[in-house]
């Protein structure tokens, strides 16, 4: 059956479709979430000095579960594609990837938050439980929430809601799902890397033994 792609065309004056452009506005509004719970964790990580922080965080672990979250943003792209070009198989298969590594990468962080509680970290313990476990809690949540579009994306198409003439609905969906991995990137990077390793302290102290250097000269 051929799907005519503009029955559901609801352009506005910006030419966008307002559901797509909708899915924006919402976007641009976490991005302004996110960058608040993130500033509010770099500047009070070093402020409370008690209990377990930065260096119980395990990079391997967290290493991987990135992996399998950015390889889900490749599947969301193949199961666009893939419905696009009204190959519903395809569209099928690769929406089941990107929920069942969705699923792999909270599993990974349910792991990680019971081994926090292990060694006593929590959001009572001191700041950085706090703001660290709120900022990682809340975009699980978001990653949870994608999970389950997608499985309802998937059954929706074997009831005939989701075709080849309505795949603005999974590209919309997709926006979503690669918002997520890029926030995940920039705590990964920001919150794991920088962080626990210490690497803007370090640069402040290449700074000042080179300012210390000079004033020698």
């Amino acid at each position: 059956m051929q799907y005519v792609t503009g029955i559901d065309d609801h352009r506005t004056s910006t030419g966008l479709d307002n559901r797509k452009l909708l899915m924006w506005a919402f976007l641009g509004s976490d991005v302004m979430f996110f960058g608040t719970l993130i500033g509010t964790h770099l500047i009070y990580r070093n402020r409370s000095l008690s209990g377990p922080q930065e260096e119980i965080l395990s990079i391997p672990i967290t290493t991987v579960s990135t992996f399998v979250l950015l390889m889900s943003s490749l599947a969301m792209v193949l199961a666009l594609a893939a419905i696009q070009r009204g190959n519903m198989g395809g569209f099928r298969f690769w929406t089941v990837v990107v929920a069942v590594f969705g699923s792999i990468f909270i599993g990974f962080q349910m792991f990680e938050f019971a081994e926090f509680a292990h060694l006593g970290l929590t959001p009572r313990t001191n700041l950085f439980g706090s703001t660290f476990l709120v900022m990682t809690g809340f975009h699980g949540a978001h990653v949870t929430v994608g999970i389950l579009w997608m499985w309802s994306l998937v059954f929706a198409s074997f009831k005939g809601k989701i075709h080849q003439g309505n795949a603005l609905q999974v590209e919309i969906a997709g926006l979503y799902w690669h918002f997520v991995d890029i926030v995940w990137i920039v705590i990964f990077g920001v919150v794991y890397l920088i962080g626990a390793y210490g690497a803007e302290n370090r640069a402040l102290e290449s700074v000042e033994h080179a300012a210390r250097a000079a004033s020698l000269i």
